[in-house]
C-alpha cells in the first residue's frame, strides 16, 4: 500500500519547539515506580496532551515504558494473546485504510470488553465529518492485547501500579490526563492486523485522558499513535485530532503565548499560512478557494493569527476547529485535506475481480464504490459507453462485441468522488481510480 512522508517544518519551526515549547508544558517528573536513573531515561519525544476542557498542550514521553508486564518482555504469551478480529472489513486491506485497535489493560476474561470498547470508539470517530461518510473506505481490526493486570497505572491516582502489555499510564511526565504507552510493544502487536495505516491504543480505563503521538514513523506504514481510555465517553476525539496529523497532514492550530512571533517560510501545512486572507486571495494558495465560506466548526473561512504553536506570524483558517481544541469538527481547509488523506490509502473502486484478469462475453462483472455519489463511467477499447454510466453489474454480453473471436478488447471502470469538500484540483486527481480488464468474443 502506498505511504507518504509525514508533515515536513520548517527547520526554524523545528528548532524553537525544541525547546520553547518544552517549556510550556507542564513540568515533569518521572512516573512514580521508574527507579531508573537519570541518566538511563530512555529516549522521549513530544507527545499532544489534551485536557478535560478541550485545550490542547505538548509534553515529553518516553519510548519505554516502566510498567510493561514481562509476558511482553519475552515471557511466553497468554492464549489468545495477538489475536485478531475484524470489527468492520469493508474490503481488502490493499483497496482501504486500516485502522488497528489494540488494548491494554485488558485480562483474558475481558476481551469481550475490549472489543465493545473498540468499536465504541470507531463508533465517536465516524461520528465526524469527514469519516461519516467515508466509513466505508476503512477496515478496522482489533489485536488482543492481553494484560495479567485489569486496568492501567495511576488510575485511579499517582499511586496505583498495574503492568500490562502495552505499560500504558496516566502521570506520564507528571501530567495527570497523560496517557503513554511501550512504543515498541505497540509496534509488536500492530504488526499482527493484516495493515495498519492507523494505530489507536484504548486502554482500560474510564478515566479521561489519551496522548498523540503524531511524530511516530513505523516501518509497518503507520504515522502516529493516538491512546485514548476505553471507557471515556469523551475521549474519542483525541483520535480523530490525531488523524488530522497523520491523515490529514495538519499542522496545530493553537499557539502558546510568550512563543514570539513566527519567523520561518511559508509552511507545508495545509492549514496553516504567513498570508493574510488579501495576500492568499491575490496569489490563490492555500485556502484560498474556501475564503468567505461558512465552515463545519463553525463562523466563516478567513485569516486568524495563531497557529502553529504561534501567537503571531501564523494564521489559520477558523476561530476554533479540532486541530485547536477537541469537541470541534474540522473546518473547510481541514476537511478537504483529510479526505484527500483517505484516498492515499483507499480507492473509490474495487471489484472482486482482479484487475488486468481476461473474461469473455459470457462473463459477468460487478464493481464496488464505498462512497455514496460517486460518479462510475465505461469505456471499451477507450471508447465510453454512456449507456452503462452508473452500472456496478455488467453481463459482458450487453458489450456485442464484434470482430475476430480472440481478438482482446479492454474494458474499463472509471470511478470518481465528486464531493464539493475538495475544492483544490491538484487533490481532486486523487478522488479517481481506474480498473480495467481483457475480454473476448
Amino acid at each position: 500500500m502506498h505511504r507518504t512522508t509525514v508533515r515536513t517544518a520548517t527547520a526554524l519551526l523545528a528548532t524553537v519547539l525544541a525547546g520553547a515549547v518544552l517549556g510550556a508544558a507542564p513540568a515533569g517528573a518521572r512516573p512514580a515506580g521508574d527507579n531508573r536513573p537519570a541518566g538511563d531515561k530512555p529516549s522521549t519525544r513530544q507527545v499532544e496532551v489534551f485536557a478535560e476542557d478541550g485545550g490542547i498542550s505538548r509534553a515529553q514521553a518516553p519510548a519505554v515504558s516502566p510498567y510493561l508486564a514481562d509476558g511482553a518482555q519475552g515471557v511466553a504469551p497468554m492464549r489468545g494473546d495477538g489475536d485478531v478480529t475484524a470489527l468492520v472489513r469493508n474490503g481488502e486491506p490493499a483497496a482501504k485504510l486500516d485502522v488497528v485497535v489494540i488494548g491494554d489493560g485488558y485480562t483474558a476474561q475481558e476481551q469481550d470488553k475490549f472489543r465493545a470498547d473498540a468499536a465504541q470508539k470507531w463508533r465517536e470517530m465516524t461520528a465526524v465529518e469527514p469519516y461519516a461518510s467515508y466509513r466505508a473506505l476503512f477496515n478496522v481490526w482489533a489485536v488482543s492485547a492481553i494484560s495479567p493486570e485489569s486496568g492501567v497505572t495511576g488510575d485511579p491516582d499517582q499511586g496505583t501500579v498495574r503492568h500490562t502489555a502495552l505499560g500504558s499510564y496516566f502521570w506520564c511526565d507528571g501530567v495527570e490526563r497523560l496517557l503513554c504507552v511501550d512504543e515498541k510493544a505497540v509496534e509488536s502487536y500492530a504488526a499482527k492486523a493484516p495493515q495498519a495505516d492507523l494505530v489507536l491504543v484504548v486502554a482500560n480505563s474510564a478515566k479521561y485522558g489519551g496522548a498523540g503521538y503524531n511524530d511516530v514513523k513505523s516501518p509497518l506504514g503507520y504515522e502516529g499513535i493516538a491512546t485514548v481510555a476505553g471507557g471515556n465517553a469523551r475521549s474519542g476525539q483525541i483520535a480523530v485530532h490525531e488523524t488530522g496529523h497523520s491523515l490529514g497532514k495538519l499542522a496545530d492550530e493553537y499557539a502558546y503565548d510568550g512563543q514570539g512571533t513566527y519567523q520561518g517560510s511559508e509552511p507545508t501545512e495545509a492549514n496553516i499560512s504567513t498570508l493574510t486572507a488579501d495576500r492568499m486571495r491575490q496569489q490563490g494558495t492555500k485556502w484560498s478557494r474556501w475564503l468567505g465560506q461558512a465552515s463545519p466548526d463553525g463562523g466563516t473561512v478567513g485569516a486568524y493569527e495563531g497557529g502553529g504553536y504561534y501567537p503571531t506570524g501564523l494564521y489559520r483558517p477558523t476561530e476554533n476547529s479540532i486541530m485547536r481544541s477537541l469537541g470541534r469538527e474540522f473546518n473547510l481547509p481541514g476537511r478537504e485535506a483529510m479526505i484527500a488523506g483517505f484516498y492515499r490509502h483507499a480507492t473509490p473502486l474495487t471489484s472482486p475481480t482482479a484487475n488486468g484478469s481476461r473474461l469473455t462475453a459470457a462473463d459477468r462483472l460487478t464493481v464496488d464504490l464505498p462512497v455514496a455519489g460517486t460518479r462510475l463511467r465505461w469505456y471499451l477499447d477507450g471508447k465510453e459507453l454512456p449507456r452503462l454510466g452508473g452500472r456496478t453489474a455488467l453481463d459482458l454480453a450487453e458489450l456485442k462485441l464484434t470482430g475476430p473471436r480472440s481478438r482482446p478488447h479492454v474494458l474499463t471502470a472509471v470511478a470518481t468522488d465528486p464531493t464539493p469538500a475538495v475544492a483544490d484540483p491538484a487533490l481532486r486527481a486523487k478522488l479517481t481510480a481506474s480498473l480495467s480488464w481483457t475480454v473476448t468474443r
